[in-house]
């Protein structure tokens, strides 16, 4: 990996950094990058949305601590694809090999755009599946009991995070071979 590293700076250094804008390298980094981070964020805010709602109810019943752990870290799986995603991204751009795979700028253009399905998805997701786990903390308010259901009803908006990763998984796999 530190050859790549070094790679990557070399070039950089002996083209000038605005022509390595112009390389498929750039952008296939830049989408695996943006991947993770967006899923990264929408994580971190859908958790936080996730964990006012369970600080309410521990607040009030510190018991409910562990029938609520699961629901406000369920936003959290977002990040995990996105890191997935990124992982693939990368090792196809041969980060993880002895050398960097020579890719056209066209290829790393695609790269760049299999990579949005799952960071565009997994930011929006993981805030919206953050709001829907804080409703569901909040019928637990009532019926201690419901867990199971809370945690089916959270896990529903998990669905098209999964979508997004299958179809950024399948496209990032098809572009370089």
């Amino acid at each position: 990996m530190n050859e790549a590293i070094n790679t990557i700076a070399t070039t950089i250094s002996e083209t000038g950094s605005l022509s390595f804008l112009e390389s498929g390298l750039f952008w296939g980094f830049f989408g695996a990058a943006l991947c993770a981070l967006l899923a990264f964020i929408g994580s971190a805010r859908g958790v936080n949305i996730a964990g006012e709602a369970a600080a309410g109810l521990v607040t009030e019943d510190p018991s409910m601590f562990g029938k609520i752990v699961i629901i406000e870290n369920l936003p959290a799986t977002q990040a995990i694809y996105g890191l997935l995603i990124a992982f693939v991204a990368c090792g196809k751009l041969g980060l993880f090999s002895s050398e960097l795979a020579d890719i056209t700028l066209l290829q790393g253009a695609f790269l760049f755009l299999a990579c949005l399905p799952m960071g565009i998805v997994g930011l929006f997701s993981a805030i919206f599946q953050g709001r829907t786990a804080a409703a569901t903390i909040s019928i637990l308010t009532k019926n201690p009991n419901e867990t199971s259901k809370c945690i089916l009803i959270t896990a529903m908006v998990e669905t098209f995070a999964i979508f997004a990763l299958l179809i950024s998984f399948l496209l990032v796999n098809f572009i370089i071979k």
